[in-house]
């Protein structure tokens, strides 16, 4: 297909399709005759990848073409390309300072007890544990059971995961539904939540 064609079957201008290709999100169409470039489904595919990466995922062209890289990577194991994916896309304010001990202490405490094997450096890790400090900060400390039931609920996620990845026919398939699910996992299940949150709330309201 031409230029033309490929932006009207994913939605992206011709202008960004260049633009993709200049950035090594996107590789070359193949040049056909004179200065006619054609693309195929491959470039479809890829390109709304690519979307997903920077305009869900809010990803900086580096980051998403670090995590393009790996993904092509053939020698590189599933699971690297999960951890990649996952670092890229832990969002948070930037970190003046480390999380406090005692936040990490308690993530460390409720990974260990779901059964967990979480690096020190994971990025999860600092994750979570800035966020309990956040709630400190705000005046509303967590109790270990609030906690206990959000780990409950993300054990359930990442199965869910597991289940879709596992799924997929070959390697390329798994890697590039890892990466669009840490992108769009966060998404639904966002949504999912603030739909359940109304919902709960409910019966509270009318008892009240």
């Amino acid at each position: 297909m031409r230029i033309t064609e490929l932006a009207e079957a994913t939605g992206v201008p011709p202008a960004t399709v260049k633009y993709y290709v200049r950035e090594g999100l996107l590789p070359a169409g193949i040049r056909v005759r004179g200065n006619r470039t054609d693309y195929d489904d491959e470039h479809a595919r890829r390109i709304r990848l690519v979307r997903a990466l920077i305009d869900v995922g809010r990803l900086p062209v580096a980051r998403a073409r670090e995590v393009l890289a790996v993904l092509d990577d053939d020698d590189r194991r599933v699971q690297e390309v999960f951890a990649v994916a996952q670092d890229a896309l832990t969002h948070g304010p930037p970190a003046t300072e480390p999380p406090a001990p005692d936040a990490l202490a308690r993530i460390d405490a409720i990974t260990e007890e779901a059964g967990w094997c979480v690096l020190d450096g994971h990025a999860g890790r600092a994750q979570a544990a800035r966020a309990v400090d956040a709630f400190a900060r705000s005046g509303h400390p967590v109790e270990d059971a609030y906690l206990a039931r959000y780990a409950e609920a993300a054990g359930m996620q990442a199965e869910a995961d597991l289940a879709g990845v596992t799924a997929r026919p070959d390697r390329t398939a798994m890697a590039e539904l890892m990466v669009v699910g840490t992108v769009l996992g966060d998404e639904l299940s966002a949504g999912l939540r603030r739909i359940a949150q109304a919902a709960v709330a409910q019966p509270t309201e009318a008892a009240s």
